[in-house]
């Protein structure tokens, strides 16, 4: 029952931050949720082996990681799900909606293995050791992917728009 429990708990208190970075990782959002259940139901099934690992959240990651490798190696032809339509008017989110999808291309602009590095740095907040134990690489990788893909995103146009057209 601890097991559950502990699963349970850490579910309650990752799966936000899970779904955005697959979403940073380049998911739409229901296709990133399918992804992260995907990864914890794999991380359930060894939930004695992920509670026992010396970073949880770097084991967990690395699952992700996977998964969307995973996911992007299939080719599906089915539906895509979609969000409804709300019954009521809400805030307009232009702006909020447009800087998301500035940094999206931006980030779909880096190859996956920069994006990555990206994603569980400055986003997941993980430090380079977690991100190397996570992609199973040596630090000093980490280091160098981090570099390239930041100089590659301090001269994308994308995120120029977003420091008010100042490209470097």
């Amino acid at each position: 029952m601890e097991r559950d429990e502990a699963f349970t708990r850490y579910v309650d208190e990752r799966w936000p931050v899970l779904v955005r970075s697959a979403v940073l990782l380049g998911c739409a959002r229901p296709e990133a949720e399918d992804l992260v259940q995907t990864a914890l139901v794999r991380c359930y099934v060894a939930w004695d082996k992920v509670g026992s690992a010396a970073n949880r959240d770097a084991y967990v990651y690395r699952v992700l990681v996977n998964c969307h490798h995973d996911s992007r190696r299939r080719r599906w032809w089915g539906e895509r799900p979609t969000a409804e339509v709300p019954d009521v008017a809400t805030d307009d989110g232009t702006a909020q909606v447009d800087d998301a999808d500035a940094v999206r291309r931006a980030l779909a602009r880096l190859s996956p293995p920069h994006r990555e590095v990206v994603v569980l740095r400055y986003y997941a907040h993980l430090g380079e050791q977690q991100i190397a134990d996570a992609l199973r690489i040596a630090p000093g990788t980490v280091k160098s992917r981090l570099s390239r893909a930041l100089a590659q995103l301090q001269t994308d146009l994308d995120v120029a728009e977003l420091r008010g057209g100042r490209a470097s």
